[in-house]
């Protein structure tokens, strides 16, 4: 069983996620010969103030 840990910025809509665990379970399906309901996908939701890249807070961008 594929289990896949997405860590992303908080605020993609509950769309934006459907389609994105609708493309992500079919690539497993696909490559990984896994079967559609054994693919298993959890979000982990990161603020802005939690990460920097080069120096700088998203946040602050």
């Amino acid at each position: 069983m594929p289990n896949i840990t997405v860590e992303l910025l908080s605020g993609r809509t509950p769309d934006q996620r459907r389609e994105f665990v609708a493309a992500v379970t079919d690539a497993a399906v696909d490559v990984l010969k896994a079967r559609r309901e054994a693919v298993r996908i959890v979000f982990t939701e990161i603020e802005k103030s939690d990460v920097a890249n080069g120096g700088v807070l998203e946040s602050d961008r």
